[in-house]
């Protein structure tokens, strides 16, 4: 097997902190060997052995690739109207995303995948190697199931979300929708996702009916996550942390029993910070969060209504900015805590054995993704050690 060395790395972020100094195992003046698409060694470049082939890197800092663990990017349209309202002092809420569902049922599977596409490769152009691909803005049983085949094509995270909104032939029979979702849909969907997930909040699923379809993916074999807290509180994280699901996502309105419950399980709460800058809502407390000792991720939630953005470092410098995070936690929960939120330990740090994933930035270190935001400083992404 070849093997290529990435040497005269000015600063390396490994993740691992038994490499590197502080949490974020931070490597100066450093060297790494891939061998086989995973790293094999991870040092100073003085130290770095021989290889088959070498890449100087002119002194760049090097990040993990970014881990987008909550993207709706299955969609035909927008919504710029909708976004301009709501600039003009329109509230967020939930009904919007019916607009979209009109748009992606018309459009063909060649549409859908083309603008899936174009997504992917801004994605990979903000340092993104791995994203999660959500459904629901089908809510038809075929619609939902060629949404996930097309996603599947793409990336491994597929996530099941036929429990977005009531679709709009059910908006006054909810419970029939809950059923056709939990059954007939969910059996279409099983063989082409990995992740169930519901909009459980205001304007959207309650509680019971939240229960009711995650417990029956669950069943069907898929794993749970879940949007939750994002509008209102009525009781989505507890629900989370209940069902074990992998992440509870946005976490806007929280409680000290919701803190708690975090800080006590193994879901991870998934904080998108493009949502609240393009709704003007309040951001969540992450703070709060980390000094409890939560588990936090940060994620594009990229869609065609609340977030549209594929940028993980805006993402990342609003958080640093208005989420008072430091740069470092923020890098962190963008990289190892969305691995953390899709449950892998293969991506998210450089450390020996990962898959080699990473950003090579157009700058001397990782603080600048938010010390210089808007600026482009992604210089290049590797998947498996190879050029994107």
């Amino acid at each position: 097997m070849q093997s290529q060395l990435f040497t005269n790395i000015g600063q390396l972020v490994t993740n691992d902190a038994t490499i590197g100094s502080g949490a974020i195992g931070v490597l100066p003046d450093a060297a790494m060997v891939v061998e086989a698409g995973v790293v094999v060694w991870v040092g100073p470049s003085k130290q770095a052995p021989s290889a088959d082939s070498a890449k100087d890197l002119e002194g760049a800092a090097v990040i993990p690739g970014f881990v987008d663990s909550h993207a709706h990017p299955v969609f035909a349209g927008d919504r710029a109207e909708e976004f301009v309202a709501r600039m003009s002092g329109l509230q967020y809420s939930a009904g919007g995303i019916r607009s979209t569902v009109s748009a992606t049922r018309a459009a063909t599977d060649s549409q859908l995948e083309s603008n899936l596409v174009r997504l992917k490769r801004e994605l990979l152009a903000c340092g993104v190697t791995t994203f999660e691909a959500k459904s629901g803005y089908g809510l038809t049983v075929a619609d939902e199931t060629r949404a996930l085949k097309i996603a599947a094509r793409h990336t491994a995270e597929v996530t099941f979300l036929g429990a977005h909104v009531l679709a709009p032939e059910y908006s006054e029979e909810p419970g029939e929708y809950v059923s056709l979702v939990a059954g007939e849909m969910l059996e279409a969907a099983r063989t082409h996702a990995k992740w169930i997930d519901v909009f459980c909040d205001r304007g959207a699923f309650d509680v019971s009916q939240a229960r009711e379809i995650l417990i029956a993916g669950r069943e069907a074999g898929l794993q749970p996550r879940i949007h939750a807290n994002q509008l209102s509180n009525i009781g989505a994280v507890q629900l989370a942390v209940e069902l074990d699901c992998a992440s509870a996502d946005h976490c806007t309105h929280l409680n000290a029993a919701d803190v708690d419950a975090l800080a006590n399980s193994n879901t991870v709460a998934t904080l998108l910070p493009g949502a609240e800058f393009s709704t003007r809502s309040p951001y969540p407390d992450a703070r709060r969060l980390l000094e409890a000792g939560v588990t936090v991720a940060l994620a594009t939630d990229c869609n065609p209504g609340s977030s549209y953005t594929t940028s993980m470092p805006f993402c990342l410098a609003v958080a640093v900015r208005d989420m008072k995070m430091t740069p470092a936690e923020a890098l962190w929960s963008a990289t190892r805590g969305g691995a953390q939120a899709l449950r892998r330990n293969d991506v998210g740090h450089l450390g020996i054995g990962a898959r080699a994933d990473f950003a090579v930035l157009a700058a001397p270190s990782f603080v600048h993704l938010a010390y210089r935001p808007g600026v482009q400083l992604i210089d290049s992404t590797y998947q498996a050690g190879v050029l994107a």
